[in-house]
């Protein structure tokens, strides 16, 4: 999909890693309250109020997450990506992102340079073009309208 085409409507998938679908379970002083489904809810309301289309994919597979970013290509303009683990481990994903070539933002809930030494490494950070943590699930709307702006913005015609 070109985002050349002005005319039509831009389309976004947020894509979340492992264990994020146990959001409002798992560790709530780290990670908060919200479920996915009330994060999703969220992005796709957003997403309507900025007449683009939002589209949420979570899976626990690195395999998935990796296909569903070479199919991203043909389908979405952007992606926001919560690797969650993934993102200190997977080179995988981080050469999918970087062969579709297409404007990421990679998003965390929590501050994860202020975790363990283990998470400050992100093997996305140097090929998306931003990175937001640290404000719990309102770092997926501040991230989705990040990734709009960049991609409004790229596609404007010098006056």
């Amino acid at each position: 999909m070109s985002v050349a085409d002005s005319d039509r409507q831009l389309s976004v998938i947020i894509l979340h890693g492992p264990n994020l679908n146990l959001l409002g379970l798992r560790e709530p002083g780290i990670y908060g309250v919200s479920t996915l489904a009330q994060i999703d809810a969220r992005a796709i309301e957003v997403g309507k109020s900025l007449d683009v289309v939002v589209t949420p994919m979570q899976s626990n597979h690195e395999g998935v997450l990796v296909d569903a970013i070479h199919a991203a290509r043909d389908r979405h303009d952007g992606i926001v990506i919560n690797a969650g683990a993934y993102t200190h481990t997977s080179i995988s994903i981080r050469d999918a992102i970087a062969a579709v070539q297409m404007p990421t933002v990679e998003v965390h809930l929590s501050n994860i340079y202020k975790r363990e030494t283990f998470r400050h490494h992100s093997y996305l950070a140097p090929i998306v073009i931003g990175q937001i943590s640290g404000f719990g699930a309102y770092s997926y709307e501040l991230g989705l309208q990040a990734l709009i702006d960049h991609l409004r913005s790229s596609t404007a015609v010098p006056s």
